[in-house]
């Protein structure tokens, strides 16, 4: 009996359980739906569209080495379903479970009401350390953890059907020069390389914006995409950590901490399967309605061009290349947010777009952390001119984005408004002085903190989503230790 194995943001065959469960079912037909319908959305582009096709001529090479060939289908995934049911009769089909945008669970819940009617029996699978309909964080550590240890799967020969294709459409052109490029082979290369050479000083430099570009693993859209599984990360990571020896070498603590943003990631996800709302309403609803979204603000923002040099360089890197380090991004996001005051679903929506790895199950719960609208987390305000000079002290990722401040000598380079030869430049005023910008936010947001409810509200969030690495404490207490981890998208 045919089994439809459908393939989503899992493009791979190894360590991949959906596969090998059609595969034990009977004649696999490996399918993946391009849905246009997706691909209008708000935070969709053409960087990730790109990366997409890239990882699915993977996907088709590694399917054709187990005897399988990939059946790609332009349309809705409801409609496109049933047309290959008709053709094939398959009764069954398996996925992974897929924690997505707004619009995945929607389309997922359709597949699900169509598999009903039809009779098709649809399972789905873990692919990570997020667990589905969980009704708190207890335990979720242990369980995550064990799902990491259990062994890899590996396919040799699977038995397979075949399915016309439709031909690939354009629909989204690639607007990012610099972007990463998708495949599992690009994903190979880049762990070999970040494991034997490049991690060696991730702890340190993860950082700053130039070095981190090169110390971190960059296999975040890999991930984001599923041309590998967290699993296999984990423990290939686990493998190097094994053969370090001892010696002041900087590896340890580095791949310490990568294995500890690993478990962020699915720490981070697990927040959006919780709280699908996440991705269009702040998580304490004492903050709705705080800030409006001013579009000649959001627009300097998105350009790089809000005269604040270390805000605009970050912008205009992301822009160019799809990536940003971590710490920078939780920077141009709270700049966006208290600095400017823009509404965070806007300026989400447009990082979205920028990043090549947009994960929305990190994204989102970053998104709300670093605008301050969680109720649970400290508010953090980056002042954008220190950040300049600490993770930029020569000025060389500035000069490099925001080439009109070339002649700014270094000590005015993040303050050129207080050059003398400011009024020869080619380069906006600030849009806010910094440190009065933040004074006004930041009483702002303390003020809502105060209001009549607020701490019961925010006591039940930290008992949903907070994590529970060690025994609880009062919930003052375990608000500022979980708020002290919770400091990036990327790694």
């Amino acid at each position: 009996m045919t089994v439809i194995c459908w393939f989503k943001k899992d493009l791979r065959v190894h360590d991949h359980a959906a596969l090998a469960r059609a595969a034990d079912l009977g004649p696999v037909l490996p399918v993946y739906v391009l849905e246009p319908a997706l691909w209008q959305q708000p935070d969709m582009s053409g960087r990730q569209f790109a990366f997409l096709r890239e990882s699915l001529r993977d996907l088709h090479r590694e399917l054709a080495e187990v005897g399988l060939t990939l059946c790609v289908r332009v349309g809705d995934a409801v409609q496109e379903l049933e047309a290959l049911r008709q053709e094939t009769g398959a009764q069954h089909m398996v996925s992974h479970e897929e924690t997505g945008n707004a619009w995945t669970f929607a389309r997922d819940r359709a597949v699900a009401d169509w598999a009903r009617s039809q009779g098709v029996q649809w399972q789905e699978l873990a692919q990570s350390g997020v667990i589905r309909r969980m009704n708190g964080r207890d335990g979720w550590a242990k369980k995550r953890n064990s799902y990491l240890r259990d062994p890899l799967l590996s396919l040799t020969a699977i038995q397979g059907i075949t399915a016309t294709s439709h031909p690939w459409p354009d629909l989204l052109q690639d607007d990012c020069p610099g972007r990463q490029w998708g495949g599992r082979q690009e994903g190979l290369l880049l762990l070999g390389g970040f494991l034997t050479e490049r991690g060696r000083t991730y702890r340190k430099a993860m950082s700053s914006p130039l070095e981190g570009a090169t110390a971190c693993s960059r296999l975040s859209p890999h991930l984001a995409f599923g041309t590998f599984s967290g699993r296999e990360v984990a423990q290939a990571t686990a493998v190097r950590q094994r053969e370090i020896t001892g010696g002041r070498t900087g590896w340890s603590g580095s791949l310490k901490s990568f294995q500890a943003r690993l478990a962020w990631r699915d720490h981070f996800i697990q927040k959006l399967e919780d709280e699908p709302p996440l991705e269009w309403q702040c998580l304490h609803p004492a903050y709705e309605g705080l800030r409006e979204d001013d579009a000649t603000r959001r627009q300097a923002w998105a350009e790089g061009q809000t005269g604040l040099p270390f805000v605009d360089a970050c912008m205009r890197s992301l822009a160019a290349t799809g990536w940003l380090n971590f710490r920078m991004r939780s920077m141009v996001m709270a700049v966006a947010s208290y600095h400017l005051w823009l509404d965070w679903r806007a300026t989400g929506q447009h990082l979205a777009r920028m990043f090549t790895d947009y994960e929305p199950g990190i994204h989102w719960p970053q998104v709300q952390m670093q605008s301050g609208t969680t109720g649970m987390n400290t508010i953090r305000i980056y002042n954008p001119v220190k950040q300049g000079h600490d993770q930029d002290p020569t000025g060389a990722f500035t000069r490099r984005w925001v080439p009109e401040l070339r002649e700014v000598p270094d000590e005015f380079l993040q303050e050129p408004w207080k050059w003398e030869g400011a009024t020869r430049l080619r380069y906006p005023q600030p849009l806010v002085e910094p440190l009065t910008a933040a004074r006004h936010a930041r009483e702002v947001i303390w003020a809502v903190r105060k209001g009549q409810g607020f701490r019961d509200t925010a006591h039940r969030l930290v008992d949903r989503h907070a994590s529970r690495k060690r025994p609880p404490r009062p919930a003052k207490t375990r608000q500022t230790r979980v708020d002290q981890r919770q400091l990036g998208f990327d790694f």
